[in-house]
């Protein structure tokens, strides 16, 4: 198990899915939680629960695509848990889905001002902190959406490959200051966001069964580890649960 002990996380989209998941298992191995989404009764309920577990969280409401509510957040973040050493961005939407002429333009750029613009909002609030320090994680939550066109996924593949790159650009530019800068893919896991593809019925996802997807709790337990030391020789990659080397060092078996 990852010993994250006198550390402080920031997870973005932690009210439900992955998200959530790695808050809990992060909190586990001892570190301090904040938690945001844009819904906060929801990632109140979820730092509450982390709290009467033993665990240390705190929750704030904050919308990834404003870089102003997410340089505030941060803030607010330092100053009741302190400086944060690991930032996991997950929060991201799918939406729209359909071909490019078909969809709404203003959906179509909203896709990119979450799953990019917000990965990158919440890195450039975090990174004086973490470059002071000489120290600090970053797992940006890829997709295998990120290196495969899929039927109707115009606006998510492109967000995803967007963040695959902006991975590869904080590694370059922040890998030899003492920061470790991740890209993971969690496969297909059990979220809201699989219910929404299969309403779609479009692609071979949509055709995946509830049976088929994974536990959150899986891709959980990896990222958890790579905010530890244990990763340190895999930093700035692009990394899957599809490995079964990565799985092998997790301590967990392949599916």
């Amino acid at each position: 198990m990852a010993n994250l002990s006198g550390r402080v996380a920031l997870v973005t989209g932690a009210s439900r899915g992955i998200g959530e998941a790695v808050a809990r298992r992060l909190a586990q191995a001892g570190a301090a939680v904040a938690l945001t989404a844009r819904s906060g009764a929801a990632v109140q309920a979820v730092a509450g629960e982390i709290n009467e577990a033993g665990g240390k969280a705190a929750a704030f409401t904050c919308d990834v695509a404003d870089f102003a509510q997410v340089a505030a957040t941060a803030a607010a973040v330092e100053s009741e848990l302190g400086s944060v050493d690991i930032l996991i961005n997950n929060a991201g939407i799918l939406d729209p889905i359909g071909a490019l002429h078909e969809v709404d333009p203003e959906a179509f750029m909203t896709t990119q001002r979450v799953n990019i613009g917000g990965a990158a909002a919440a890195a450039r609030a975090v990174l004086p902190g973490m470059l002071a320090r000489g120290q600090g994680t970053i797992v940006n939550i890829s997709s295998g959406a990120a290196h495969s066109p899929l039927e109707g996924w115009t606006a998510y593949c492109t967000s995803k490959a967007g963040l695959l790159m902006l991975t590869r650009c904080l590694a370059r530019d922040y890998g030899d200051k003492g920061l470790r800068i991740y890209g993971f893919g969690p496969g297909v896991v059990d979220t809201e966001m699989q219910v929404k593809i299969r309403a779609s019925g479009v692609g071979p996802v949509a055709k995946l069964q509830r049976t088929d997807l994974a536990a959150a709790d899986r891709p959980a337990e990896v990222i958890a580890w790579l905010c530890s030391e244990a990763a340190a020789d895999l930093a700035g990659q692009e990394l899957s649960i599809r490995d079964p080397e990565l799985l092998q060092r997790v301590g967990l078996e392949a599916a």
